[in-house]
This record gives C-alpha cells, structure tokens and sequence, in this order.
C-alpha cells in the first residue's frame, strides 16, 4: 500500500491540490487519516471537501478503517459528516462486522445509535453478532442481544437455513470454547437445539474438544439424540475420535 503524507501546511498551500485522489489501492488521504486516527488530519480534510465515502480497492471507506482500528473520536468525527454507516466492502462487511469482530465495544455501540443494522450479513454469510460470537467479543455479543432486533438476531431472519454456510452464533461460540458468550446466548433465548448440516452447537462443541462447552450445553438441555446430516449424534462423533 502507497505512502500519503498529507499535512496541514500542504492542505493550506494550494487550492489545486486533490484531496481526493487515490494511490494503486485506492486508498486516499482520508483513508490514511482514519486508519492513522488522525483527527486533525480527518477534519482538514472534510473542510477541504474530502469524500467522506470514497472506496478503496476492496470497497472499504474510511469509516471501516476508523471501525476496524476502533478509534472512537475518528468514527464519530466521520458519522457527523454523514459516512454511511451501513455501507458495505466488496467483500459484504459494514464497519459494525469489523467493530464487532474486533471487539471494540464504544465503536459498536456509536454505530449502532447511528442507525448501523446489526443483522446485515457479510459475503461469509455472517451477521456482527455471529462475529462477536466466533472470536469471543462478549462485551460486543452483550451490547448486540441488548439492542432491539435481538430477536431478529437470534433467530437468524437474514439467513437462509438452506445454504451449506449457514450458521448460528451459538455453533460459532461452541466451536470456539467461548463458554461465557454461548451462557449470554443461552439468556437471550436462542434456540439450543437450533441445526445446520453438521448439527446442534454440540455436535460442534464434541468434534472440537471443547469440553467445558460440552457441559454447558448439556446443562441447558440440547438434545443429544439429534443426528446430523451425516447420521451422527455428538457422541457418535466422540467416539469416533477416541476409538
């Protein structure tokens, strides 16, 4: 990625220059600003008419980069000069899927008093509570099942059971051991015993070895009769890795 050094004395030296041009990867000055978490630099450069959307290569603007490096002040800065919040990257992510795999909790929470809908999913199929879910965010996950399409959330109304990535933020936080954000889950109401092609979030919790969820789940009540596609039950699955 090209290097931009853009300061304050050049903005002020000519009114020739483009503020919104942009290197190989389409990154602009403003792009740089928001990753840098410059906040002088982000406000020069709207008062010097930078587009406040302007895509790189990859369709990311410079919102996902304030989101993503969770720079509160920067996001903030640029939601009052009217970024989209729920614009998406070519690759289907709104800066609330980088805030919320990331676990910036301050960013999600800007984003999401600024309109930014939760239940988008990305081209992974992945909405930000699925994200908060697989990599842990508990703080994130909290803020999300609070907000008021949590039912929406949790029920998965963007998704479709048919497609072979389906999933849900249960399997995701079973496969991964995040014990405390799967009790969160549990709390808000999520279906336990809820299945994609390869079963419950058990059926996850047993092929990874993740014992402590295992638990968990039992204590919640899953079923552990449900076999999946593959005709097995999560102790089918055990054994098969143990005999």
């Amino acid at each position: 990625m090209g290097q931009m050094f853009c300061t304050p004395e050049l903005l002020g030296s000519t009114k020739r220059l483009n503020v919104n041009y942009q290197d190989a990867d389409g990154f602009s000055a403003l792009h740089h600003a928001a990753l840098g978490g410059s906040l002088e630099l982000i406000a020069l450069l709207l008062e010097a008419q930078a587009s406040v959307d302007i895509k790189d290569s990859n369709g990311m603007r410079p919102l996902h980069y304030a989101a993503w490096q969770g720079r509160l002040e920067p996001v903030r800065l640029l939601l009052r000069a009217s970024a989209a919040v729920n614009a998406a990257s070519l690759d289907g992510q709104i800066p609330l899927h980088l805030a919320a795999q990331y676990g910036h909790y301050e960013v999600s929470e800007m984003l999401l008093q600024h309109q930014s809908n939760p239940c988008l999913v990305n081209k992974a199929k992945k909405t930000p509570l699925d994200l908060a879910c697989e990599f842990g965010r508990l703080k994130v996950a909290q803020l999300l099942l609070n907000s008021h399409l949590c039912v929406a959330l949790l029920e998965g109304e963007a998704k479709d059971p048919c497609d072979p990535n389906y999933t849900t933020p249960l399997h995701l936080a079973a496969k991964n051991g995040h014990r405390e954000v799967i009790w969160q889950l549990l709390r808000a109401g999520i279906e336990i015993n809820c299945q994609t092609k390869t079963g419950t979030a058990l059926h996850e919790a047993a092929l990874y070895g993740k014992t402590e969820v295992v638990r968990l789940l039992l204590e919640g009540g899953v079923d552990v009769n449900i076999r999946n596609t593959y005709n097995q039950t999560a102790l089918d699955i055990v054994n098969q890795f143990t005999t």
